[in-house]
């Protein structure tokens, strides 16, 4: 803009002053301070009128000539109502010689002398008009409240005055620290302008503790209307308690008390309703607006609640708390001056005078407890320098200016250097909120700009939607319009665009009437949707002047979502799992505010518009969020962390898992990331270690790469050398085979991909240069590890059943294991496997004599020769290994070792075989060193096996007959295994034929002993069948006195069934038995003549036995004094007589009974004489017979009963004889020495 200095002086408007003013009374000397410097610092009490009179006196100076007479306001308000006083104190129209601009609103002509505006209006011009041309007087009013931009003007200016040498500067307030400021001014002249046009009275009245401030305001306004006429200010912290207390007050005032509200965000004809005349009296409800600048008529009574709402920044948690705080003591004096204008005022003070005098002296400047991000922004596009340089009145503290700069990385404004980025400079020639500035651009590359237009404009204004406390459910109804369908219900940004279509409407087609009744209904403030328009009008028109055009089509979720992201990564949060707050940026935690549609179903992340901290920390407006997307807004920001390099053999290359943060909060914890990219050297030597070295290569080039195939087979066989001699010493250290590669391998080859096309060029020129040979990978030969001595079958009936070594001390299959198919368990030959293998009979020796006592081991010396010729020396497959190796050390010591001599339990268990149970698939089913309890615990599998199996006859067509319902030898000859179907494979069984009563069967069984007692069984009923005229015959022919006697054990049949069975044993079940036909049929022909004969020989024996027996319990009940040996001869013949004794005892030691039993007699005789002779040979015989019944039973427990002990026990038999009936006789010489030596040199197991 152009002036005429001398046009503009000739048409300046007549200057009058009120002399009443206390600042008239020194314009004279206000004015030769002007003339006379460039920087003065009026500072007057409030009432003092210098607001009014400066522009005045600068105006008949002259100043106003060159440029205009700038004079700032820190409100709105404020700047529009000093504009219409002093336009009228001038005589002038408000637009003409004086006019006012304040945000969309510009009352400023050509012919204006004096700009009123808000400061912030006026830091905003200094980007287009940095050295502020437009100006040659500049006026700050009210410098007390140092905001933020009244702080950044005064230095701001500090800097541009000795640019600007004809620019004059005013600084004003009326409670300043005037000292600061002229320091600040290179000591600037002050004129204090003092006096007031009326005096103040101060009343305190702080509440009482159950007295709340709405109460004590109503109480300190009646106290006003008792005290006499005149309007009253009330100051309150906020929008919510002017409220409150007016609707405490409609209760109680007089009638013809007008209410009146005065808050910044009102309209200006409803703030104009506090300045128009009124008749009646007033209660004017403000907010600190009214605290500055303002002269509200007819003002006589202030009641000052001494509270302020005051918007603090957290710079550790980057949120901006909006909390209700005590106000300082100039705050205080400065609401006290609105009154005692018209009369002698009062001020009513609802807080105690100490309580005064413990506060603040000043209000603490903006600067320090708002963020700077702006601030910075601004220089750095203006070029004036650091923000640590520049000459704030009071220097930001470090941790502020880390918090601006903090900030405009996140917005991706400045670099690492701290120097703008292209983004940075965009957002700086935008006049917006640098989040605000963020998200517009972010929309403009998103193609979303004219969705970001509307929710940037919204969320640069207050909130329209209204809430009343009376109407608070049909605010909410009427609200929830706006929300959209599901999907747009995920955000409550989409319901600003919701609402701005539908206000778009009206805006369009309806009269201002009828937008304002539409905006009543609906809950809403007209005046804000009128300002939102207008916010949103002027970012329109910013964009057509960047040239930036809008998207034709709808933008999508994302699209919208993502540009509000980029200037809100601040404000993320992240759903905690315990609690139901957010886990915010850098370690804050928030809740959804109670007021937001999605406080209760937000979602795991979410995006909030602010984060304000009142009563707790809230976020406003919220949208859930992907984290994909923050990946992509965020690059900048993103913090990621590599961790746990591995080998992945599938995909043939080296992986990690990376971690995701973004101001702290876990995006992804561990995704897959290639590491060969990362670290290339680390990559290589993780594929090399164990791809190539241990193996772990992808299965196809596994198959292909020959030069792997060689190298794996050779270290196989290495380590199967190292597993039979158990030494672990043969092959070389994976560092040498590493180092191999790694000789060969060029740097590049990182994975199995870079390695193959490496590998396919270097083959070409030599195949084998990567191939290993044995003498690379042996530390030394092996000596003496043959197939002979460590072989890898073990052959069980024909068939061959692999051999494992394995050397791992302490783990299960430590040592030599044989696999089997469990269908073959039992046919395991026990006592070979002691044996282990040749290779390792010299080890299992040694370790066996290390268990022996000195006394015996010492006789052995020299041990090692002694094992040695041990293993050298033939030994029987079925001699047990301990038994084997004790008669080698007794013979060597001629001495005979005790039993226990020998402990096997101190000997390493790989020195026993172990067993490996696997199905028909090769899945192991259970594995075990104790092949008794191996059996026992798959018994009932292998029987069922066994017995599902058929064993059939080839015939000459090829097919198999299932030989059953037999009853005569109508079969070829009987083979002594034959191999047949067990659960899917082929296994050996041991054919036998089964009783099955009027028939047989030929079966197969899993064991030889199992199939030679159950065919013993079958041939003797086939016998029978074939025979069984001569059985029936014998079955006539015997006594019915026999059956009387037996009556004890069964019945009559049941002996006559034994006898037979004992009579067809003695002619028929000679050994070999009959394995054809013919050899069958020879021996039934023999044993035709000869079964009567037998049978009688058979019936007078038993009878013998019966008769003894029966003798025998004649005399039992004779020795009822004696119990214990009663017992033992019960015992005895419960023992020798079972049920089935007849069947069971062989024929030979049957014939033995009756004399047992007479000897059981004749004991009993005996003992009426000499009972303590009895006791005595008892004793002896048990010393010798318990031992013997605890290894049976344990025998037979295992499944393999020994025929050394039945032996000895018909010798302990005899034993009873020899001891209690001496006079019967024996058939050999026995006594308990001689059984007591035998019993000591039986064999060991």
């Amino acid at each position: 803009m152009r002036f005429d200095p001398e046009i503009r002086l000739a048409a300046r408007p007549a200057i009058a002053y009120d002399d009443e003013l206390p600042v008239s009374a020194r314009r004279a000397e206000i004015a030769e301070a002007i003339r006379s410097n460039q920087v003065v610092i009026v500072c007057g009490e409030t009432g003092s009128g210098k607001t009014t009179q400066l522009p005045k006196i600068c105006l008949e100076l002259g100043r106003g000539a060159h440029g205009l007479i700038g004079h700032t306001q820190p409100r709105r308000i404020a700047a529009r109502a000093t504009a219409t006083r002093i336009a009228q104190e001038l005589k002038s129209e408000l637009g003409r010689a004086v006019g006012f601009k304040i945000r969309f609103t510009d009352r400023v002509s050509p012919d204006s002398y004096i700009k009123l505006m808000t400061d912030g209006i006026l830091l905003a011009e200094t980007q287009g008009d940095p050295q502020l041309r437009q100006y040659d007087t500049l006026i700050i009013d009210e410098a007390h409240e140092r905001s933020l931009n009244i702080d950044f003007l005064l230095g701001y200016l500090k800097q541009l005055l000795p640019k600007r040498p004809e620019l004059k500067v005013i600084v004003t307030s009326a409670t300043l620290d005037a000292d600061r400021f002229s320091k600040h001014f290179n000591d600037a002249p002050v004129i204090e302008v003092s006096g007031r046009l009326y005096p103040i009275e101060m009343r305190w009245r702080p509440p009482a503790d159950d007295v709340d401030l709405p109460e004590a305001i109503v109480d300190a306004v009646d106290e006003c209307h008792r005290n006499g006429p005149g309007d009253v200010l009330v100051f309150l912290p906020g929008e919510r308690e002017i409220r409150e207390a007016a609707e405490a007050l409609r209760k109680h005032h007089p009638p013809g008390t007008e209410l009146l509200p005065l808050y910044a965000r009102q309209s200006a004809q409803e703030q104009q309703r506090v300045f128009a005349p009124a008749k009646g009296r007033r209660v004017v409800l403000a907010t600190n607006v009214a605290e500055t600048s303002l002269t509200v008529p007819g003002i006589r009574y202030v009641v000052d609640s001494g509270l302020a709402r005051v918007k603090r920044y957290s710079h550790r948690n980057k949120v901006e708390m909006l909390q209700v705080e005590d106000i300082a003591r100039s705050a205080a004096n400065q609401r006290a001056g609105r009154c005692g204008r018209v009369m002698s005022g009062v001020c009513i003070r609802l807080y105690a005078e100490d309580d005064y005098q413990k506060r603040l002296a000043h209000t603490e400047p903006e600067l320090l407890r708002s963020s700077l991000a702006g601030v910075i922004l601004r220089m750095k596009s203006l070029h004036l320098g650091e923000v640590e340089d520049f000459p704030f009145l009071d220097r930001p503290l470090p941790r502020m200016v880390t918090d601006g700069y903090q900030l405009l990385a996140e917005l991706g404004a400045v670099d690492d250097e701290r120097e703008l980025t292209q983004t940075g400079r965009e957002l700086a020639r935008l006049p917006l909120d640098p989040r605000i500035a963020r998200m517009i651009l972010a929309a403009r590359d998103g193609h979303c700009l004219r969705e970001m237009l509307v929710i940037a404009a919204a969320l640069s204004v207050q909130d329209p939607r209204e809430r009343p406390q009376e109407q608070a459910g049909a605010a909410d109804q009427a609200h929830a319009k706006w929300r959209g369908d599901e999907p747009q219900q995920r955000s409550e940004f989409l319901a600003w665009l919701n609402l701005w279509k539908a206000f778009d409407a009206v805006w369009m087609h309806e009269s201002q009437r009828k937008q304002r009744d539409w905006c009543r209904k609906n809950f809403l403030s007209y005046l804000r949707m009128r300002e939102w328009r207008e916010v949103h009008a002027q970012l329109h028109t910013l964009a057509g002047e960047h040239s930036w055009r809008e998207n034709e089509k709808p933008a999508t979720y994302d699209q919208v979502h993502k540009a509000l992201l980029a200037g809100l990564l601040g404000n993320l949060g992240l759903k905690s799992e315990e609690e139901g707050h957010y886990l915010g940026a850098r370690g804050i935690r928030f809740w959804p505010h109670p007021g937001s549609a999605l406080a209760k179903k937000a979602g795991r992340w979410i995006v909030a518009a602010e984060l304000v901290e009142t009563t707790r920390l809230y976020a406003r407006c919220l949208a859930k969020i992907e984290p994909e997307w923050l990946e992509a807004v965020g690059a900048h920001l993103v913090r990621k962390s590599v961790y746990d390099p591995h080998w992945e053999k599938r995909t043939g290359q080296v992986r990690a898992w990376e971690r995701a943060t973004l101001h702290g909060l876990v995006l992804y914890a561990k995704r897959p990331v290639t590491y060969g990219r990362i670290d290339p050297k680390l990559a290589r030597e993780l594929f090399i270690r164990e791809g190539l070295v241990q193996g772990a290569l992808p299965d196809e080039m596994a198959r292909h790469a020959r030069f792997f195939q060689h190298n794996r087979k050779l270290v196989r066989d290495i380590e199967q050398l190292e597993h039979k001699t158990r030494r672990q010493d043969v092959l070389v250290d994976e560092e040498l085979i590493f180092a191999f590669y790694d000789a060969q391998i060029p740097a590049e080859a990182v994975d199995v991909a870079s390695f193959e096309r490496w590998r396919k060029d270097a083959e070409k020129a030599e195949p084998k240069r990567l191939f290993l040979t044995r003498e690379q990978l042996m530390r030394h030969d092996a000596a003496g590890v043959t197939s002979e001595r460590f072989p890898p079958q073990m052959e069980i009936h024909g068939q061959r059943y692999p051999l494992a070594y394995h050397f791992e001390p302490g783990a299960e299959d430590d040592g030599v294991t044989l696999t089997v198919p469990v269908a073959a368990l039992n046919q395991v030959p026990a006592v070979r496997c002691e044996w282990l293998v040749p290779g390792l009979i010299e080890q299992k020796a040694a370790q066996f004599v290390k268990t022996l006592p000195q006394k015996y081991r010492h006789r052995l010396q020299p041990v090692d020769d002694f094992v040695a010729a041990f293993a050298e020396e033939a030994h029987a497959a079925d001699e047990p290994f301990l038994r084997a190796l004790t008669r080698a050390a007794e013979e060597k010591m001629q001495l005979k070792l005790p039993l226990d001599a020998f402990r096997a339990e101190m000997v390493p268990p790989h020195f026993f075989m172990n067993f490996r149970a696997v199905d028909e698939h090769g899945r192991m089913l259970g594995q075990s060193r104790d092949l008794a309890a191996l059996r026992s615990r798959f018994a009932q599998q292998i029987e069922q096996s066994f017995a599902r199996a058929e064993a059939k006859e080839e015939s000459e067509e090829g097919k198999g007959a299932v030989l059953q319902g037999l009853t005569s030898w109508s079969f070829g000859e009987l083979p002594e295994i034959m191999e047949v179907n067990v659960g899917g494979r082929g296994v050996i069984g041991f054919p036998a034929l089964v009783d099955e009563g009027g028939t047989v069967a030929l079966r197969v069984q899993d064991t030889p002993e199992k199939a030679a007692a159950v065919h013993r069984k079958g041939l003797r009923r086939l016998f029978a069948l074939e025979l069984r005229e001569q059985v029936k015959f014998v079955e006539k022919s015997l006594p019915r006195e026999l059956g009387l006697l037996f009556m004890a054990w069964g019945t009559e049949a049941e002996l006559k069934a034994q006898i037979v069975a004992a009579t067809l044993e003695r002619t028929c079940m000679m050994e070999p038995l009959p394995a054809d036909a013919a050899a069958f049929t020879k021996r039934k022909d023999e044993a035709r003549a000869r079964i009567s004969l037998v049978a009688q020989e058979i019936g007078r024996l038993v009878g013998a036995i019966l008769t003894e027996y029966a003798a025998l319990q004649k005399k039992l009940a004779t020795i009822k004094a004696q119990p214990a040996v009663a017992e033992d001869i019960k015992a005895h013949c419960a023992e020798l007589l079972p049920k089935g004794f007849v069947e069971a005892t062989p024929f030979e030691r049957l014939a033995h009974f009756p004399r047992y039993l007479k000897a059981a007699q004749l004991r009993i005789d005996k003992l009426r004489a000499d009972p303590a002779r009895d006791a005595r040979l008892a004793q002896e015989f048990a010393a010798l017979y318990k031992p013997w019944e605890r290894e049976r039973l344990a025998r037979r427990k295992s499944g393999a009963p020994d025929p050394w002990l039945e032996d000895f026990r018909w010798l302990l038999e005899e034993l009873r004889v020899a001891l209690f009936a001496q006079e019967l006789k024996t058939p050999m010489p026995v006594s308990v020495k001689r059984l007591q030596k035998a019993w000591e040199s039986r064999p060991r197991h």
